[in-house]
């Protein structure tokens, strides 16, 4: 699982350092992560064993609707293998830090089951907005009965 916010900034190669936290998360994995377009101008990393149990949700989509389709299309063709290397280092491919507008600095969010990678200014702005209907939110999101 993964928790907490982290910021960090990313080098001149498009190279992130993963938070230490979430790279032991990532190393048990033993293989490579997933890395693809988010939501909300985000980048989504996953653990390889999520990105499959993704898929194997998602091919049970109807094909024959335009919206699952073109859903499909754009986020598996913006994903590609990473994986960190000695230093807990992924390299962010162009098209996705230009999908999520990211500059130089980043904040990295814990998401559950994946990770999220945002430029600084959109997530801050981000939340600030959201938080301010966080218990609006927290009540419908408990009302369906988790």
């Amino acid at each position: 699982m993964f928790i907490g916010e982290y910021r960090h900034t990313i080098d001149e190669k498009n190279r992130l350092i993963i938070p230490s936290v979430f790279r032991q998360v990532f190393e048990k994995e033993k293989e490579s992560c997933v890395i693809t377009k988010g939501l909300d101008k985000s980048i989504f990393l996953y653990p390889f064993s999520e990105w499959q149990e993704l898929g194997n949700r998602l091919k049970n989509l109807s094909t024959n609707r335009s919206d699952v389709r073109a859903f499909l299309r754009i986020f598996f063709s913006g994903a590609h293998f990473v994986k960190p290397d000695t230093q807990g280092r992924i390299t962010i491919p162009q098209t996705l830090k230009d999908f999520a507008g990211i500059k130089d600095k980043v904040a990295i969010i814990g998401a559950f089951n994946k990770v999220e990678i945002w430029d600084e200014k959109v997530w801050d702005n981000y939340y600030q907005q959201k938080k301010e209907i966080y218990e609006e939110i927290t009540e419908k999101i408990m009302d369906l009965g988790i």
